[in-house]
């Protein structure tokens, strides 16, 4: 069952246009994200799903009720649409003690005292912050600060849960831990999540599903973690998610030569007509060896990381980078210096038309 449904949402600002005709669904009970660079729009199709800024186009649809159609004129309030929302900036207030932040949405609902005080007591011990409730925001960390947020989202107990940015103030230890516990309370309390965000890994460790939204406010896919890590439809998705290598491969008869050389592609071809097509790969998918079968190809850069080699090879005037643990390459021969020779093979390709990559080669 869709939780929320966005159909044919349009939003301007002036002569700037952020969305146009976006659709988009949300299950009920996953975590879903939206996925993509800063400023492509995803804070403002939240907005228009919180009820803080109203589309020009379009419908928004929660739990089955139409909450926001300007055609219809229909904009149900943010408050009476049962939703959580957690920003980018906590937002917590400074004057208030955490029991009294996170008990002001029900303060504004007019829970019984009794009742309320179980409810914030209950939601603040949820968050692990137990023991904290008479102290005010000035005395808590950034991590406690945003537990703080969370709960005062939390206690009303909404269906579904908006989370913008929320942890890009955040340390790395402390982005990496309040990512889990994201995940851990939407499993406990079954809540749907809507997570807006630009970090990658933070999209793939806690969704279920995710869309790509792209710097034209334009959604290029939507699936789960593995599929659009792993099956890109295109290569935008592709290089967006991760560090992406293209090899440029061509045409010429029968064969397919890579870069501008005569080395050829021993391995799975293309299937089309394209003149020129790139081979795309992660770091991870090239293996490197001293000699044997493959591409040969010349060590441009070796930097030592510590954990890892990081290699940039150039092979015929096209160069990817790829990376091997120290210990393997210490073991297996593979500590090359820069201007020493090669052989690359792969474990996996994707192949994508080399005129669908202008789009990506400019960002």
């Amino acid at each position: 069952m869709d939780i929320i449904r966005v159909e044919g949402i349009a939003k301007s600002y002036g002569k700037h246009r952020v969305h146009e005709n976006l659709s988009l669904t949300i299950r009920q009970g996953e975590c879903f994200t939206l996925l993509g660079p800063s400023g492509c729009g995803k804070t403002v199709l939240l907005r228009l799903i919180a009820g803080f800024e109203i589309p020009d186009g379009g419908k928004i649809s929660i739990g089955g009720t139409v909450v926001s159609d300007p055609a219809g004129g229909i904009d149900i309030s943010p408050d009476s649409r049962g939703l959580g929302v957690v920003f980018q900036d906590y937002a917590v207030w400074p004057h208030m003690t955490v029991f009294d932040n996170v008990a002001y949405p029900l303060k504004l609902a007019k829970v019984s005292r009794e009742n309320l005080k179980e409810r914030v007591m209950e939601t603040i011990s949820m968050v692990g912050m137990g023991g904290l409730e008479k102290r005010f925001p000035s005395e808590l960390s950034g991590g406690q600060q945003q537990r703080v947020a969370l709960a005062r989202a939390l206690v009303a107990k909404p269906s579904l849960m908006l989370l913008d940015e929320p942890l890009t103030n955040l340390d790395a230890n402390l982005r990496e831990e309040m990512r889990f516990e994201i995940k851990e309370l939407q499993r406990k309390l079954n809540i749907t999540v809507f997570y807006v965000t630009h970090d990658q890994e933070i999209a793939l460790a806690i969704s279920d599903r995710l869309a790509i939204m792209d710097e034209g406010g334009h959604i290029r896919q939507t699936g789960t973690p593995w599929e659009i890590f792993e099956r890109p439809e295109d290569p935008f998705v592709f290089n967006f998610m991760g560090i992406a290598n293209f090899l440029s491969v061509r045409k010429a008869g029968e064969d397919y030569l890579v870069g501008d050389g005569v080395q050829r592609m021993p391995w799975e071809k293309p299937e089309g007509d394209a003149p020129e097509w790139a081979a795309g790969f992660r770091p991870s998918d090239v293996r490197l060896a001293q000699n044997g079968e493959g591409l040969r190809g010349i060590v441009r850069r070796a930097s030592f990381l510590g954990a890892m080699m990081d290699y940039l090879i150039e092979i015929d005037g096209a160069s990817l980078r790829t990376s091997v643990e120290t210990h393997e390459a210490l073991t297996e021969k593979l500590m090359f210096q820069e201007g020493e020779t090669c052989v690359v093979n792969f474990r996996n390709l994707l192949w994508f038309d080399a005129g669908s990559l202008t789009e990506v080669l400019k960002s």
